[in-house]
């Protein structure tokens, strides 16, 4: 799960934009499963840039787990904070179109444990609007 190498953001926002359509009206065709998977990677792991540490896991099967958030260690079994989505739902919080507590609260975020709603303050990660 650990990566050493940093996300660049050019790379990053390239990667999200491919699936910006996506991201605005899901009646649209869906990118392919390798847009899709470059810009759940990239976001995650740009958010765990942002966030180091290993209090949180943040989950988006089945592109990617990361890390983040300084705090207690978690090293074996099921970590005790945990944020699990879909990755069309990853990417809206990601970029800024959806907020992680109303994604929560309707049931298409899974959040649990004290400090995995903690990722809030590095969301957005690569902003978008309705003209990009």
């Amino acid at each position: 799960m650990a990566r050493t190498t940093t996300v660049d953001p050019a790379q990053l926002r390239a990667a999200v934009l491919a699936v910006t359509d996506w991201l605005h009206d899901e009646t649209v065709p869906a990118p392919s499963r390798t847009e899709l998977a470059a810009a759940v990677r990239l976001s995650a792991r740009a958010l765990a840039q942002d966030l180091p540490g290993n209090a949180v896991e943040v989950r988006v099967p089945p592109f990617v787990a990361v890390q983040c958030l300084s705090g207690v260690r978690h090293t074996r079994g099921t970590p005790p904070n945990v944020l699990e989505t879909t990755p069309r739902e990853w990417l809206l919080l990601a970029t800024g179109l959806a907020e992680l507590e109303a994604s929560i609260a309707a049931h298409r975020v899974s959040a649990s444990g004290h400090r995995a709603g903690d990722i809030a303050a590095a969301l957005p990660i690569v902003r978008v609007t309705s003209g990009d």
